[in-house]
């Protein structure tokens, strides 16, 4: 079979290849100043300021790769302030906006397999640069471009320093340590062996139980990607710990690879995706903090989110999947929090961005100041709006694209009527299909863009009718295949 090399081709976040076939250091040279360009062509200013914030993750070569980017990036006559360490793609973006750069270029993969790197690009104002931002970068590598300036210059600099600062002025910081020394709460974090390492040690100044706190390019042959499967040694633990007894509140956090999607355990060893994490954090900010604005959900985001939202009297706004949509709404309205079902949270008194480390910081108040389990504090919440629920997602691989185009086209010709024994009453097409059936629940089908894959999301009052759902899903989708 013929050896090909993938296109260089944006996604919904940066560029990402197999590290030697795709994503090389000649791309990666050629790469990075072009990108720089783009940011200067669309956030530079009269002042003529060419800085550049080039960062990493804790990838196989990312140093390597990032100090070849931002060479690249310096003789192309801009000024780089390159990272002296590894850190979340969050602190390159808090970087970028308050060190008044062009932007950002970090090389992360964030929870691909291990055999992924990958290049995101960020604005000046802290956060992922639009689809027509990065249309024009590729538009740019087809085309001889001469840079033709002054070498600039190269700096190194610490990312953590001022980013914790700012995390830590967001929340009661001391509370949550007294709260750790004195053993009223017990905190245990999974950084899947990626760039939120030492992260809480550094924020709060004390130590909690890191797990997989080494650097393993390979992650023990699974992904950073905070799904119960890959975080067997983090359920173990709160168990284990849990066994000896002790009255206490066990808190167990999860990062992914570059620290911008968060999940959590609870005290009893069971995972919480942010499905449950989004509801508790709204509880948290907008009761106890006294916090407002709006509330920016995806259409996968569960219903007892706008049922929260009208409790507190908060507007929402719902988005296709993607923060990208997220952050595009945070740069045009008084947004309070904003979430997807797959771990990305972020804020709108912070960077238009995902950031897992602040997230863990409101969780962590959130349970030291409510004296509850995480657990708990969102049962109480299914109580207090008459709301309960389960959820669930598949991804289904096809056999191919056509297949992939058959099942689109049955969809667009014949709507579904019923949908596992349930009538539909109402489908709802921003982002895929969003059946909602009788009985409350309600089914997405959503298809990748790239890949002959097919995202199944489910959200029904029963864990048992959520999987009926979604096995009814997949059969109805493997008749075609």
């Amino acid at each position: 079979m013929p050896f090909t090399v993938n296109p260089i081709k944006f996604g919904t976040d940066g560029w990402r290849g197999v590290i030697a076939a795709d994503f090389t250091f000649e791309r990666v040279w050629m790469l990075a100043p072009l990108a720089a360009k783009v940011l200067a062509d669309n956030y530079g200013t009269a002042t003529g300021d060419r800085r550049i914030i080039v960062g990493y993750d804790r990838r196989f070569m990312a140093e390597d790769f990032a100090k070849a980017a931002a060479e690249s990036i310096r003789e192309a006559g801009f000024d780089v302030l390159l990272s002296q360490s590894y850190a979340p793609t969050p602190a390159f973006s808090w970087a970028a906006k308050t060190q008044n750069a062009l932007g950002a270029i970090v090389l992360t993969a964030s929870h691909n397999p291990a055999k992924y790197l990958g290049l995101k690009v960020k604005g000046a104002f802290g956060g992922s640069v639009s689809p027509e931002v990065t249309q024009q970068i590729e538009a740019l590598l087809s085309q001889n471009v001469s840079h033709g300036r002054q070498m600039g210059s190269l700096t190194s600099f610490d990312p953590w320093s001022s980013y914790c600062d700012g995390l830590r002025a967001k929340v009661k910081i001391d509370a949550i340590k007294d709260a750790i020394a004195s053993g009223k709460l017990k905190v245990f974090a999974d950084v899947m062996h990626g760039a939120a390492a030492s992260g809480l040690g550094r924020l709060l100044d004390c130590p909690i139980a890191e797990i997989n706190g080494d650097r393993d390019p390979l992650f023990e042959g699974g992904a950073p990607e905070p799904l119960p499967r890959y975080i067997p040694k983090l359920f173990e633990a709160i168990k284990s710990d849990a066994r000896q007894g002790g009255d206490c509140i066990r808190v167990g956090l999860v990062f992914d690879g570059d620290s911008d999607r968060v999940a959590a355990v609870d005290g009893q060893g069971n995972f919480l995706s942010s499905q449950v994490l989004i509801p508790i954090l709204i509880e948290h900010l907008a009761d106890r903090k006294g916090m407002t604005g709006e509330i920016v959900k995806t259409v996968s985001g569960s219903d007892l989110i706008p049922r929260l939202a009208k409790l507190y009297n908060l507007p929402v706004f719902e988005t296709p999947i993607g923060y990208k949509y997220i952050a595009d709404r945070m740069l045009s309205a008084q947004v309070l929090i904003g979430g997807e079902e797959s771990g990305g949270i972020g804020y709108g008194t912070h960077i238009p961005e995902r950031d897992a480390l602040l997230s863990a910081l409101y969780v962590l108040e959130a349970a030291i100041e409510s004296g509850q389990d995480l657990s708990a504090i969102y049962v109480r919440l299914q109580e207090k709006t008459g709301f309960t629920s389960a959820y669930d997602r598949i991804d289904l691989p096809l056999a191919s694209m056509e297949v992939r185009d058959k099942l689109l086209q049955r969809l667009e010709s014949q709507p579904l009527k019923e949908v596992a024994g349930q009538a539909v009453v109402d489908c709802l097409t921003m982002d895929g299909y969003k059946f909602r059936l009788a009985d409350g629940s309600w089914l997405l089908i959503r298809f990748s863009g790239t890949e002959p894959v097919l995202r199944l999301y489910c959200e029904a009052p029963t864990a048992t009718q959520v999987r009926q759902t979604l096995n009814w899903a997949k059969n109805w989708a493997t008749q075609f295949d």
